[in-house]
């Protein structure tokens, strides 16, 4: 089943996939562009993994200083940096390198610690699609991701549609892609995670306890490239939903130079 979290006439409602846009649970139908999409869970902690993807650790070679056998590298994010489908994200001006992230974002759905990985399938209550935006300007001399890099406002969308576990059969065999403007960009397989998902909750679970509503991003493949204000980036993963947004300049959040900042 996909659900939905949109905002909707100054309140908030579950949603479904409907002819003609959205069902809502009070039976009203609605546009899709007349509601305002949030993420579709209630979200807990957000851990983002970098680099996960073999293809993606070759596109960044030259930044990197990743040895074969690290651990996986993961981060946390703020909730102010999540975004719903169909929002808008900001491009600082004079940034050189903004690139999107296509990731599959597995939600808990039960308490997780000290789980094996054999065991970790039953934790997982469901997928959705994560665009996980990074500005490469902001990097340090290392490849580690910093605040200014991964956890700005806006700059993680999650959507559209939170899909349950029992939909999806192998989520290590899911199509990822990403257009911008309608131009197929990026793609891949989940099948080429370094780290599938039993071996993440597995590694977290051994020093933090998962909750429900928690959410593991990924990583993505290679295929990243620089987006401009004004492009409408989608990225989509087979049986979950393609995931839109639309990057702005900074005169959509501060009209005036004296409220600007990175």
């Amino acid at each position: 089943m996909k659900t939905a979290r949109v905002a909707y006439r100054g309140a908030i409602h579950r949603a479904h996939p409907h002819d003609q846009g959205l069902i809502l649970a009070d039976g009203r139908v609605v546009a899709e562009q007349d509601a305002v999409w949030l993420p579709p869970f209630d979200v807990g902690t957000i851990i983002a993994l970098g680099l996960n993807y073999a293809d993606h650790v070759k596109e960044l070679a030259k930044e990197l200083t990743l040895k074969p056998k690290d651990e996986p590298l993961v981060f946390l994010k703020g909730p102010g940096s999540l975004l719903g489908h169909n929002g808008h994200t900001r491009r600082p001006q004079g940034v050189q390198f903004m690139h999107y992230e296509c990731e599959l974002a597995v939600v808990i759905g039960r308490p997780a610690r000290n789980v094996r990985a054999a065991d970790a399938m039953q934790h997982v209550a469901g997928y959705t699609v994560c665009n996980d935006y990074a500005i490469r300007d902001y990097l340090e001399n290392w490849y580690r991701p910093n605040l200014r890099v991964k956890s700005r406002d806006g700059g993680t969308v999650l959507g559209p549609w939170f899909v349950d576990a029992a939909d999806v059969a192998d989520p290590h065999a899911l199509g990822l892609r990403t257009r911008v403007n309608g131009k197929l960009t990026q793609q891949g397989n989940t099948a080429d995670m370094i780290n599938d998902v039993p071996a993440l909750i597995e590694y977290l679970s051994a020093f933090m306890t998962l909750q429900p509503g928690d959410v593991i991003l990924t990583g993505t493949p290679d295929g990243v490239v620089n987006v401009n204000e004004g492009d409408v980036v989608e990225c989509e993963i087979d049986q979950i939903g393609c995931l839109r947004n639309t990057i702005v300049g900074d005169s959509t959040f501060w009209p005036t130079d004296s409220n600007r900042g990175a």
